[in-house]
């Protein structure tokens, strides 16, 4: 990790505002159809159309959640040693045998087949870990904002290292945000400690937030358009949670993104993404 924050690597590697006007992308929500659904109930297709997520969903239990957490305890290790914060763990995917074998689990991917498709790849895994009292938040933000994605055919699965909940400062959703399009941010300020760059103001507007809460082991699904968000973890336990980046195969990277898109599901009949291997270590 060389020393580098996320905040430092998404300065770098993330395009800005400007860029992303430039890009012509389909930024509208399209539901799932709840006909089509084999492991979610048409009643759950139908709120993650109304609501653009769905939780709690469950892959791991009690046992496995642990092991999970050790093995996040190890690679946490390695990037404080670098002299890297708890947020600089990207692209596992890639990098890590155990978390490419993570996307690839059919107990999250039985479900996020019933919302974008049978084709998918997974094209990023990030650890957002807060630890105790670190002061970091993540203000309310799209992830479609930050993605040079297109169309808006993309799911986020949310998995619970540690449990999360108000107290050590869970994720945050407005149900139904995602259906107003694309929605205009302001650059953050110092004074958000920020662990991104972008924030949308008086999300209220646009709904009641509510809270994310989640067992370890759980995971939510969120629509790339939901506005989301994360306050500062005032307690004394840690909050760690994996994203896993889930979109159809048919999305189009607009810059070079796709050289990290694993087929996790059917196909990519077009040869976009670039479908690495297996990772050899672990």
């Amino acid at each position: 990790m060389n020393g580098k924050s996320f905040h430092d690597m998404t300065e770098r590697i993330m395009p800005d505002k400007a860029m992303l006007a430039t890009m012509d992308r389909d930024l509208r929500f399209i539901p799932s159809d709840p006909q089509k659904a084999k492991a979610l109930t048409i009643e759950q297709v139908e709120q993650y159309n109304r609501e653009g997520y769905l939780l709690p969903l469950r892959r791991s239990d009690a046992a496995e959640s642990t092991e999970i957490s050790a093995y996040f305890d190890g690679l946490l290790a390695e990037v404080h040693a670098a002299g890297a914060d708890s947020y600089s763990i990207i692209s596992g995917h890639v990098k890590h045998a155990r978390i490419y074998d993570i996307a690839r689990d059919e107990r999250v991917l039985r479900y996020v087949r019933d919302i974008i498709g049978d084709d998918i790849v997974c094209w990023g895994a990030h650890f957002f870990c807060k630890m105790p009292g670190d002061g970091k938040a993540v203000s309310w933000h799209q992830d479609a904002s930050y993605w040079p994605l297109t169309p808006s055919k993309t799911v986020t699965c949310w998995l619970a290292i540690d449990k999360a909940d108000s107290e050590n400062a869970c994720m945050r959703f407005v149900p139904g945000s995602h259906k107003e399009g694309h929605i205009e941010y302001r650059a953050s300020d110092a004074s958000e400690n920020n662990v991104l760059n972008q924030t949308v103001d008086d999300v209220e507007r646009f709904g009641q937030p509510v809270d994310v809460a989640l067992e370890a082991g759980e995971f939510s699904l969120h629509n790339d358009l939901l506005l989301h968000s994360s306050g500062i973890n005032h307690s004394t336990r840690r909050r760690g949670g994996m994203t896993l980046r889930y979109a159809a195969s048919e999305v189009r990277s607009l810059l070079n993104w796709q050289g990290e898109g694993v087929v996790v599901s059917g196909s990519d009949p077009s040869g976009h993404w670039g479908n690495p291997p297996r990772p050899e270590q672990d």
